[in-house]
């Protein structure tokens, strides 16, 4: 294992780690938790603990596998799902026989747990900092510079992780991505809101458009629900997410559940997100892993990334910890965290889910809509469908001719 090195510079007291980890949301805690649990010093450096990811907070069962810590939250269970289609045709799901049913938490609660837990192995959580630069020497990235209320600051470690999500500034500069283009985004708007409501507590309702994008209420508790929309690819520049969230709440198929004209807003924000899979040609380079958000970790079709994160993050700190005790931190090494397994199903089921995506949104969402019209009376397919949506299975051959020759 290589030691970490502390030395002054300019009066400074700078620590030299074995890994810097900029972004300690879901992939970079978890990345943190893992190499700090094996002795290795880790810096996690966040730009706001207190800030929350504008999210829906729905996390399935593999949340217990990576945290048990969430059983004693006795947060409410979610064990059904209703989808609609552009046109009303209902879906319903419902897991039957599961050890750990669904639940919804509030972002920041999930983001605070997981940091402490990082911490508690041994990371040092710096808050406050926000990434915006490489320290270079000698044509190498050997640390990362932040800027924080009292000035900047400089953290030097071997090996850098990219963890910052969505804004991050280290990614573009890295070398390994360009910036995005607003049509391979998804833009979301959404909000905690509080009142009485008909939500019925142990279920997740989701509305599909005939836009390229989708609207949500998860209930978190019985006053509370989060609830939002969103839009994707060149519908970005139809569509106006804003006024799609005031129209939403309108809805006359939403009033039925949220008949109240005065809800309390309890949080509100908006933001983009990847849309179309892992950045699988962006993953890797000498000393440096780009994991979570920054990378793609995020579902097509359902926008869902917190456990691909995680098994980014989860990945990275074991490529990590081989190359650190090989004492090989180029990307001859680190090159594993891009053909792990795991790395390799995720990127493989988020390009079954986009090219499903595409198909679905086709002629205005018409795909969808017969979709699950066929669903509604035919219990077999709508077992395909739900397979194809939760459980990353390939439809069969006769799946989307099926779909075809029934459209209107």
């Amino acid at each position: 294992m290589l030691k970490c090195n502390i030395f002054r510079e300019n009066q400074n007291l700078i620590m030299d780690y074995d890994v810097l980890i900029s972004g300690a949301g879901p992939a970079g805690s978890k990345c943190a938790e893992i190499l700090a649990r094996n002795g290795f010093r880790v810096a996690l450096i966040e730009r706001d603990t207190n800030w929350r990811k504008p999210c829906g907070g729905g996390l399935m069962g593999w949340a217990y596998k990576y945290y048990p810590q969430l059983k004693s939250l006795n947060l409410p269970i979610k064990n059904s799902i209703i989808f609609y289609s552009a046109d009303y045709h209902k879906l319903e799901y419902t897991y039957e026989n599961y050890e750990n049913y669904p639940i919804v938490i509030d972002r920041l609660e999930f983001d605070n747990l997981i940091r402490d837990i990082a911490v508690d192995a041994g990371a040092e959580l710096f808050d406050k900092n926000l990434s915006i630069d490489f320290i270079i020497k000698n044509h190498k990235k050997i640390g990362i510079k932040t800027k924080t209320p009292s000035g900047i600051k400089e953290y030097f470690g071997k090996i850098i992780v990219i963890a910052d999500g969505m804004g991050s500034k280290l990614a573009p500069k890295s070398g390994l991505r360009d910036r995005w283009k607003t049509e391979d985004l998804g833009l979301a708007k959404c909000a905690i809101l509080e009142g009485k409501n008909s939500l019925e507590n142990n279920f997740v309702y989701f509305y599909f458009r005939p836009y390229q994008g989708y609207n949500w209420i998860f209930p978190i508790d019985e006053k509370r629900f989060n609830i939002g929309v969103a839009t994707f690819y060149n519908d970005n520049y139809n569509y106006n997410v804003n006024n799609l969230y005031t129209e939403f709440l309108k809805d006359p198929h939403v009033k039925k559940f949220l008949s109240s004209i005065d809800y309390k807003q309890i949080w509100g924000g908006a933001y983009p997100e990847p849309a179309n899979g892992v950045l699988e040609k962006s993953l890797y380079g000498d000393n440096i892993m780009i994991v979570g958000d920054a990378a793609g970790f995020v579902s097509p079709v359902s926008g869902e990334g917190l456990h691909a994160s995680v098994v980014s993050g989860k990945v990275a700190a074991e490529t990590a910890i081989e190359a650190l005790d090989k004492e090989d931190i180029s990307k001859k090494i680190l090159k594993k965290y891009k053909y792990h397994p795991n790395i390799k199903k995720a990127i493989r089921n988020f390009k079954l889910k986009l090219s499903f995506a595409n198909f679905l949104y086709e002629n205005k969402g018409q795909n969808l809509n017969t979709t699950f019209r066929l669903a509604e009376s035919d219990t077999n397919f709508k077992e395909q469908v739900m397979d194809t949506f939760f459980l990353n299975k390939i439809p069969p051959d006769d799946f989307f001719s099926k779909i075809k020759s029934s459209n209107p």
